[in-house]
């Protein structure tokens, strides 16, 4: 038997085996999904959004009152209005406390006036002694504008690992598996151990823990995972699309949507997608609204798969051929260069 006859058996059975290895035969489709699946045109709205890390919320200060006494700290901000001062320097506006605990009343009324550590109307009487020496028949109202706690709750945060939410001085809270209702009343009441009848807004800035997946196989070279948050509205073009479309090596007849189920209750949960009606006749059925944990898995061409599988299999078997042959090659040259078993020096062709 020639050298190419044997190549030839050899790529004959090594086809059986890749076939069958690669599951060449199609399977048939899976049966089509409910009729209440939601789908283009026909969308549900998804369940109540909860909180999980790694979610970034965004909180924002309504009203945060302190409990009394309050007692004023650096960086709090004070209004201040006072009468029968000097009508070119009058004492009427917003002062922020410094570092130091202290406001400027300017060098007319005696300069700096330490306010950290008391409350308003301590601060009110410490104000009213100082001016009574420059100014007589004074009256002081003063009252804490903006505490710095606003800055220590206020902007976005992340829900961390362990499901907390940091809120500065004033501790963590734990608001994973809550609704976003849920959420903003679990801060307010821990802010109402500090606070008069806190009231804070809460809304989720960045989705980031709802996400569903796009698998793209690479006819046996590898599968490429997407995975992509969930804003409520996508379908499964949609999900294709944030992917740049379809790989050269992508089947379109074999596209289909998997939804997880808890615990697997439900069983399978598989629905073959229409690729071609979908982009080409405009058809929705099987444009399905995707759902958090849905998987968008698009298989490859199986003859691509069965090529692909098939060099890998050929490829170290026409690298020995190949060696084998340049050998065989090299040891003939070698006997017809020898001056001993060749003493005439034909090639021995015959010509």
């Amino acid at each position: 038997m020639s050298a190419e006859v044997r190549r030839l058996v050899l790529v004959a059975s090594c086809v059986s085996l890749v076939c069958g290895a690669a599951g060449c035969v199609t399977m048939p489709p899976a049966p089509p999904p409910p009729y209440g699946v939601p789908r283009e045109l026909a969308k549900d709205p998804l369940p109540d959004y909860v909180v999980e890390p790694p979610d970034i919320l965004q909180i924002d200060v309504l009203r945060l009152v302190p409990r009394g006494p309050y007692r004023i700290d650096a960086l709090d901000t004070v209004f201040l209005r006072v009468t029968n001062t000097f009508r070119d320097e009058p004492l009427d506006g917003t002062y922020q406390v410094d570092t130091d605990g202290t406001i400027d009343l300017s060098l007319t009324y005696g300069g700096k006036i330490r306010l950290a550590g008391l409350t308003p109307d301590e601060a009110r009487v410490a104000i009213e002694k100082q001016l009574a020496g420059f100014i007589m028949g004074h009256k002081v109202v003063l009252t804490v504008g903006a505490s710095k706690a606003l800055q220590q709750v206020r902007g976005p945060h992340l829900v961390r690992p362990d499901g907390t939410v940091g809120l500065g001085v004033y501790g963590s809270v734990r608001l994973t598996g809550l609704t976003i209702a849920e959420a903003r009343a679990a801060v307010e009441k821990h802010l109402s151990g500090q606070f008069l009848r806190p009231e804070v807004s809460l809304d989720v800035a960045a989705y980031n823990s709802k996400l569903y997946y796009v698998i793209l196989d690479g006819a046996g070279s590898g599968q490429q995972v997407f995975r992509l948050p969930v804003t409520g509205n996508e379908t499964v073009l949609d999900a294709i699309a944030q992917v740049n479309g379809l790989l050269p090596v992508s089947d379109t007849r074999e596209i289909c949507l998997a939804r997880p189920s808890p615990l697997d209750e439900a069983g399978d949960q598989v629905f073959p997608v229409d690729w071609v009606g979908i982009t080409t006749r405009g058809r929705t059925v099987t444009n399905y609204q995707l759902m958090p944990g849905d998987r968008v898995y698009i298989n490859s061409d199986h003859m691509v798969e069965f090529d692909t599988r098939l060099a890998r299999i050929l490829s170290p078997i026409e690298r020995l051929l190949g060696v084998t042959l340049l050998g065989h090659a090299t040891v003939q040259q070698l006997k017809r260069t020898d001056p001993i078993r060749n003493p005439t020096g034909s090639s021995g062709s015959g010509f």
